[in-house]
């Protein structure tokens, strides 16, 4: 029964990620993507410190930083190009191979064999990905793709090294350093690359602080107390129930087409899902050996 209130409350993370296409091209200043992430990630990472009040110490300041890079600096980057360049629920589905990445990256940094059942899971949710982007009639933007992609490799190394990092602290503290630390990071390269902001609306304040304190300082503080809890390759698994909340957000609130073939795409993203969180269907199945 802990298993599963542990993957449900994991699971609400994802969901809550597929309304940051919605958010970010409904709600904010186009054109912004890495100040939008910094804006994202620093208030949530700041107001999570300010409540933690404790700071890294000896190697986890490198630790931190790295993790920071990884989950915040790089892949939300990456995440608002992709958004910013990709319909909300092409730009979520492209990320769906990280479950796949993470399933090899924690074989090789916990020396562990390969589970057949963690493969066909990760290759089942990414039919059902493509199937939800395939099905679509939109012209697909290399440089989103592209983006989307990096930013999927970005966060499944941080996932991987975040479950085989486990600081002694709180895990509201250990999510306030990786934020804060992620912000840090992107406020001078916002800076450096992008043109200042333009003055403000109030639905680009609200958008902006929904994705800090909802989309950031809530979710990761599940995401990565599921991190801790359940195996790397079944939390991952979990992130492909964002392109289906993408999907369905887009459906309802833009009016996007909703095809036969996404739905099937959907129903077979549910069941890689549920796959991933199964024991091993066979007490004695073989593993497979890393390559």
């Amino acid at each position: 029964m802990k298993h599963h209130i542990d993957i449900l409350l994991t699971s609400l993370a994802p969901l809550v990620w597929g309304s940051t296409y919605y958010v970010t091209t409904e709600f904010l200043p186009a054109g912004y993507p890495i100040t939008m992430a910094a804006a994202r990630a620093l208030p949530a990472g700041l107001l999570l410190l300010l409540l933690a009040r404790r700071l890294p110490a000896g190697v986890w300041w490198g630790r931190v930083f790295l993790l920071g890079a990884l989950n915040f600096t790089l892949f939300w980057s990456l995440l608002f190009v992709a958004a910013y360049r990709l319909p909300g629920g092409i730009a979520a589905t492209v990320g769906a191979v990280q479950p796949l990445i993470v399933v090899f990256l924690a074989a090789v940094a916990f020396n562990t064999a390969i589970r057949m059942q963690a493969v066909l899971a990760a290759l089942a949710g990414l039919i059902g990905v493509g199937l939800l982007v395939l099905a679509g009639t939109v012209v697909l933007d290399p440089i989103g793709l592209v983006a989307g992609l990096g930013g999927a490799l970005a966060m499944g190394a941080g996932t991987v090294l975040t479950r085989k990092w486990q600081p002694p602290v709180q895990l509201l503290t250990f999510t306030a350093w990786q934020l804060t630390a992620g912000g840090v990071l992107l406020l001078p390269l916002a800076v450096l690359v992008e043109p200042p902001l333009p003055a403000l609306s109030v639905t680009n304040l609200m958008g902006m602080a929904y994705l800090s304190l909802i989309g950031a300082a809530m979710t990761y503080i599940l995401w990565f107390r599921g991190i801790a809890r359940i195996d790397s390759s079944a939390v991952s698994a979990l992130g492909f129930l964002s392109p289906v909340s993408a999907v369905l957000i887009g459906w309802v609130a833009l009016n996007q087409s909703l095809t036969f073939w996404q739905i099937i795409g959907a129903v077979i993203v549910v069941f890689a899902v549920a796959l991933a969180q199964l024991k091993p269907l066979f007490q004695n199945q073989k593993h497979w050996s890393k390559a």
